[in-house]
């Protein structure tokens, strides 16, 4: 029952920066678009704004973020949700595979729901796709417990591909709290093992994706490029949300030195982790955020009303870590 766990209300979103997102971002029918990229929709984008309408307590919005994504991109075979839809594809969704971050969000985001407004309904929901994760994506492999990336395409000869930014600590937290029997406290334990095994270039950064081979010390993934990217400029935010670099302060050390060397300028968005070229451009405002919550610094100047989507997301994400709005540390 829902009533048998308390509700620890997280920090609400800045109001203006949740009702600028929702008008930017958020379509009347509930879906997500991801403006940067032709204004697609992604799992992770349903399961991030869903996060952010339910912890500014908006139920209208989030009601209609869950009806879209639910009807849309829930699978029919299992509890997940394919991880990406075209609305100028015919079809729409051309690939049912799933993304795991995204399951781990919208699941993430209906247990929060469930506990703030006490509806059981959506905590079966969530238990759902939480058990699914449990069965078809959490996998135990070299002797690392670590999730897939998908249900389907990432078992490579060499080995099995994973990408670290997918595991979204700080669900795995509360998601232990709720279902200690659960794999998430093993999730827990190896995450900061695996990030410590995924480590090169000049700055010692994981690459977006990492090849864990069947023998042998993990490498960056052949069929992506090796580079520290936009997938894994989300590792340090949700190690440190999840407060996995406790008493370990040189876990996330890399992000820092890499995201100084710009000295007062942003640093590139990216560097190859073999050749060490960079991003022609820089960072985000979003991703300056991940960097200020990491140094304790104050957070730049919100984004939401100029840029990306992604930039935007990354920024709402880093103001709920560090406890809402108004907080900076």
């Amino acid at each position: 029952m829902v009533s048998s766990f308390v509700y620890a209300a997280p920090g609400a979103l800045c109001t203006v920066d949740w009702e600028q997102y929702r008008q930017r971002f958020m379509a009347p029918d509930g879906r997500i678009k991801d403006t940067g990229n032709g204004d697609i929709s992604h799992s992770e984008g349903q399961g991030w704004g869903m996060l952010f309408a339910v912890s500014s307590g908006d139920r209208e919005s989030f009601d209609s973020l869950w009806s879209w994504t639910e009807t849309t991109l829930r699978r029919q075979d299992v509890a997940l949700f394919a991880w990406r839809y075209d609305p100028a594809g015919s079809p729409p969704i051309a690939d049912l595979n799933d993304a795991s971050d995204g399951d781990v969000l919208i699941a993430w985001a209906l247990l929060r729901a469930a506990q703030r407004w006490g509806d059981a309904g959506l905590l079966q929901k969530a238990d759902e796709i939480r058990s699914a994760i449990t069965q078809r994506l959490v996998r135990r492999i070299q002797g690392y417990t670590t999730l897939l990336a998908g249900i389907e395409g990432f078992d490579q000869p060499a080995g099995t591909v994973i990408n670290l930014s997918y595991l979204v600590i700080p669900a795995f937290v509360e998601f232990d709290r709720y279902e200690p029997r659960g794999p998430w406290r093993e999730l827990l334990n190896d995450a900061p093992r695996l990030l410590r095994l995924a480590r090169f270039g000049s700055y010692q950064l994981p690459p977006d994706w990492l090849l864990l081979p069947d023998r042998g010390r993990p490498y960056p993934a052949s069929g992506w490029p090796a580079r520290f990217s936009f997938d894994a400029v989300r590792i340090p935010l949700y190690y440190r949300w999840g407060g996995l670099d406790k008493g370990e302060p040189e876990l996330l050390r890399p992000f820092d030195r890499f995201w100084r060397s710009g000295g007062t300028q942003r640093p590139p968005a990216w560097i190859d982790l073999d050749s060490g070229e960079v991003a022609p451009y820089p960072i985000s405002t979003g991703v300056a955020a991940i960097h200020a919550y990491l140094t304790g610094a104050s957070a730049p100047a919100s984004p939401v009303a100029m840029e990306d989507y992604y930039s935007a997301s990354l920024y709402l994400l880093t103001q709920l870590a560090r406890g809402g709005c108004g907080a900076n540390h």
